[in-house]
């Protein structure tokens, strides 16, 4: 799908990743409304990108948030649906509060599959129309310390993934990038020791921002990121054993980060 002049609704705009879309999308001349909590953040960004674009200041986890988001999707006739917001919290579950829990699910999963839900009548009136949904190698690998995240991205996998055989015959392609480990606001320090004691790359917001210019130029239904982490994905599928042995050999390094 052609970006240039596309109306693109872009949620966790503020972020890491989110800003990097944002800049990528722009340079390829979308129009686009950047959504998020903060104003003062999404004024900022507004005024670092090339072209004109728009702000949207709604809370998505919130029925008043996306009743906006519909609002101006509709006004303004957007084309593209790019669901970035995130949130994460590495602990192990018993260590977590509920509201936590709820939070990540919420924002994760839920949020984005009601604005689906909601936009997918706008997107209809267009011959050519997109909703990218950015997951994580977590959503596919459940992985010790992120149980709950895990759960959140398994969920919006799993949705994307019927969404896009429910909307198969339509004009709107249905897309899923799976970032893995990204320098984001969102890592913690212990995030990032985990990272350099497991040995896991980690990857720039950019990179992630450019994959997604690919899916989209080749309406890709899925990508996952990485090497070896498309390897593991497909191994986690085909013989989930050797995925878990692995994992809990390095339980012990895992949980004292997560204490940490």
């Amino acid at each position: 799908m052609n970006v240039e002049n596309t109306k693109a609704l872009l949620t966790g705009a503020s972020g890491g990743i989110g800003r990097a879309i944002a800049n990528r999308l722009a340079q390829g001349g979308a129009l686009l409304t950047l959504v998020g909590r903060n104003q003062e953040t999404l004024q900022d960004l507004n005024r670092s990108l090339p072209g004109k674009h728009r702000v949207l200041v709604a809370d998505i986890t919130t029925q008043t948030g996306r009743a906006a988001v519909l609002e101006h999707a509709r006004a303004q006739e957007t084309a593209m649906l790019i669901n970035a917001a995130g949130v994460m919290d590495f602990q192990f579950v018993e260590q977590q509060s509920s509201a936590c829990i709820e939070q990540m699910i919420t924002t994760n999963m839920l949020a984005p599959v009601l604005l689906c839900h909601s936009l997918i009548p706008v997107l209809r009136q267009h011959e050519q129309a997109a909703i990218v949904n950015i997951g994580s190698i977590y959503g596919s690998i459940g992985h010790p310390g992120f149980s709950a995240y895990c759960a959140s991205k398994f969920g919006l996998r799993g949705f994307t993934e019927a969404l896009q055989r429910e909307l198969a015959d339509s004009p709107i392609r249905v897309l899923y990038l799976a970032p893995r480990a990204t320098l984001t606001d969102l890592n913690t320090r212990a995030v990032d020791d985990l990272n350099k004691a497991l040995g896991n790359s980690v990857d720039r917001p950019e990179q992630v921002a450019e994959e997604l210019m690919n899916v989209l130029a080749r309406s890709r239904r899925q990508r996952f990121m990485g090497w070896p982490e498309n390897l593991f994905v497909r191994l986690n599928g085909l013989f989930p054993g050797l995925v878990h042995n692995a994992l809990v050999r390095k339980l012990a390094i895992i949980r004292h980060h997560a204490q940490t």
